[in-house]
């Protein structure tokens, strides 16, 4: 019928346009869908590489108290980096200005004060005489020379049979670290700047490059390993000795007199204001 055509022209157009509009509107939910995916895609990326950076965590408290820097390598290049001959920080990013490494690590240096007639051997009347050099009373001397050259001197012999002499041989003093200590040392006897100042950023409250006696306590309590008996001695002896040696007048203990005690720059220090010298302490 003539009449007819309009008609199936004209449904054929609605159901072109409809037609259209579904696949219009199904395109535009693909692409929100899409949107939305990549959103969640770039969301779930930033999540990811926050985490990944994050130094605390809600369901431990103790990391919220206890915080590490996040901006040491803008004034210390590398501070994850072991060093075997100087030991660095923020504000000595090359060591100690003008001392000599004498190719030994960290630690050795740190205990090469001690020996007197360069040797390479630690004896009890050496560490006896270095504590004397210091300012340590003799009585103090004598018990420390003995704990000390006592504790450390089996792990660095050469052998296996025991020196009734106590020697300590510093080529093997890496032999003789302890645990529950603040690890600024590594296991070779490098140092390790990240630790240095994160202990302090971790524990000095009053003042952030200094430790009050009570602040100083507290680390040698969070350095604590489990059943770590003689650990905990000695990191507490260690710390109490260097604050009573290197406290200054209103009773901080510095972290550059911390950091020179761990290259034993500060030992020299000690001994040149017991000869006195008006050098200012740290």
């Amino acid at each position: 019928m003539p009449g007819a055509i309009p008609s199936s022209r004209s449904t054929r157009t609605q159901n072109i346009n409809t037609t259209m509009s579904s696949m219009a509107t199904y395109l535009q939910k693909e692409v929100a869908n899409e949107e939305e995916e990549q959103e969640e895609e770039v969301a779930m990326a930033y999540e990811t590489q926050t985490a990944a950076m994050a130094t605390e965590a809600k369901r431990a408290p103790v990391t919220a108290d206890r915080r590490v820097r996040n901006d040491l390598e803008t004034t210390l290049p590398k501070p994850y980096m072991a060093r075997a001959l100087a030991a660095p920080d923020t504000d000595h990013p090359n060591g100690t200005v003008g001392r000599k490494h004498n190719d030994m690590t960290v630690l050795q240096q740190h205990v090469a004060f001690f020996d007197i007639d360069g040797d390479g051997i630690v004896y009890p009347w050496e560490t006896y005489k270095g504590m004397r050099a210091m300012g340590v009373n003799v009585i103090l001397s004598i018990l420390l020379a003995i704990g000390i050259n006592g504790a450390l001197s089996y792990a660095t012999l050469p052998g296996w049979i025991p020196s009734p002499l106590l020697p300590v041989y510093i080529d093997n003093l890496h032999k003789s670290k302890h645990g529950s200590d603040s690890g600024t040392y590594d296991t070779e006897g490098r140092y390790v700047p990240v630790n240095l100042e994160n202990l302090f950023s971790k524990y000095a409250r009053t003042k952030p490059d200094k430790l009050t006696f009570r602040e100083l306590w507290d680390m040698t309590e969070g350095n604590r390993v489990a059943w770590d008996f003689f650990g905990w001695v000695a990191n507490k002896g260690e710390w109490a000795l260097l604050y009573v040696l290197a406290k200054d007048d209103e009773g901080f203990l510095s972290k550059e007199a911390v950091r020179g005690c761990f290259d034993g720059s500060l030992f020299d220090l000690l001994a040149k204001k017991q000869m006195g010298y008006d050098k200012k302490m740290y």
